[in-house]
């Protein structure tokens, strides 16, 4: 076992693969919000082609948000499978060669069927050879840690997942599945950044930092809660978007003109007569205004539980300490996130402010996941350099100096 540190290039490495992962997600953003999730109907081809071999003279409509979408899917996609490899070190190299030697004879089997093109027996064929090479002049260093190497396989399962999600929401035309691909990208991404942030320098000299104050194991729990509420939220804007339920309502601060909207026979046909949004087919539903105002009443705990964080950490471990700091940044995101909601609304769901909404969104929760880590880190080094000052101080300690 190495320490992070020590391999600079795996950092950076690791936040290449969070960038992407992020620019991903909002790539994903533009394909709801243009409402061209099925702009290409098959998978894993697009409309018959491998997807590497599909022309550019097509990518046309909505057919670039979708046919992007699937390329920076699969950027993501072999990122995470080089970072994992990298976090176990030698033992990849076996795993590289194995599963090298799968898909090359996946490749040489797809050959034999006359249903599969030869451009896909050659992407198969060529990836299998090329991987089975590199398996031979894998780096032999030791796994970064146990821990990370367990990190890495996640999210390469994770990615994999992912992709296998997305492909059925085409597949089996289930908007409901969408749902889930959503709120699993926004999960991908806190493991992501988790990953950078544990290999950077800064993490191993924060964790033996001697004057940063503890953070109360209550206090902690208070920052996990929070970020658990944001993951809730960006999952009820997967719905929202999913269900068609953005304009919904389509006023704000005011809902149909009151605190709380009718949802009785009467007032729905009222609406979906005065509606506006031509991209929506299907008459707005009950559930679907309910839905709404459930994202809009989760918007209001978010920002109080941020804004709760925020205020705690400077009660308790001060207005200089790092991660006051951090929560200030965070309460900022909130507040930008926020306005970005209302916007959406108001601008009748623009595409590029929607997609905005759903980017900063995820930086939110990324931010907060990553103070919740961040605060056990400090809690930790905090204890650790009391410990050592109480054992220094301590009899014992004094007669072994003598």
């Amino acid at each position: 076992m190495v320490s992070p540190a020590s391999h600079p290039w795996l950092h950076r490495f690791a936040l290449l693969t969070a960038a992407a992962t992020l620019v991903l997600i909002g790539i994903g953003g533009l394909v709801t919000s243009h409402g061209a999730g099925m702009a290409v109907p098959d998978w894993p081809n697009s409309y018959g082609y491998n997807m590497f071999t599909f022309p550019v003279s097509m990518w046309v409509g909505g057919i670039l948000y979708e046919h992007s979408h699937r390329l920076a899917g699969s950027v993501v996609g072999f990122l995470t499978l080089v970072l994992a490899l990298w976090l176990n070190g030698r033992a990849a190299a076996k795993w590289l060669r194995w599963g090298s030697l799968v898909v090359l004879a996946l490749g040489l089997l797809a050959a034999t069927s006359s249903k599969v093109k030869l451009d896909n027996v050659l992407f198969l064929a060529g990836t299998g050879v090329a991987g089975f090479g590199v398996s031979f002049v894998w780096p032999r260093h030791e796994p970064i840690s146990p821990r990370l190497a367990r990190f890495g396989a996640l999210a390469l399962v994770l990615v994999i997942a992912q992709g296998i999600l997305g492909g059925l929401r085409v597949t089996a035309l289930a908007d409901w599945l969408g749902i889930f691909h959503g709120t699993l990208a926004q999960c991908f991404l806190v493991l992501i950044c988790a990953i950078a942030f544990v290999t950077s320098g800064w993490w191993e000299r924060l964790k033996v930092e001697p004057q940063l104050a503890p953070v109360p194991a209550k206090l902690r729990r208070f920052l996990l809660v929070t970020t658990l509420l944001i993951l809730g939220q960006l999952a009820l804007g997967a719905s929202m978007r999913h269900q068609h339920a953005g304009l919904a309502v389509p006023d704000f601060p005011l809902a149909h003109g009151k605190v709380w909207p009718a949802t009785d026979a009467a007032a729905l046909e009222k609406y979906n007569q005065a509606r506006l949004d031509v991209r929506d087919f299907k008459p707005i539903t009950a559930g679907q205004i309910y839905l709404h105002m459930a994202h809009r009443l989760g918007a209001l705990i978010v920002f109080g539980h941020v804004l709760g964080c925020l205020l705690k950490l400077r009660r308790t471990v001060g207005g200089m300490h790092p991660l006051t700091k951090v929560a200030g940044g965070w309460f900022a995101l909130i507040c930008v996130q926020f306005g970005l909601g209302i916007w959406t609304v108001l601008s009748n769901k623009a595409a590029d402010i929607a997609t905005l909404h759903v980017v900063v969104g995820a930086a939110s929760l990324v931010t907060g996941a990553l103070l919740t880590l961040l605060a056990t880190t400090v809690f930790r080094a905090g204890q650790c350099a009391a410990g050592q000052a109480q054992s220094q101080s301590s009899p014992a300690a004094a007669g072994v100096k003598a």
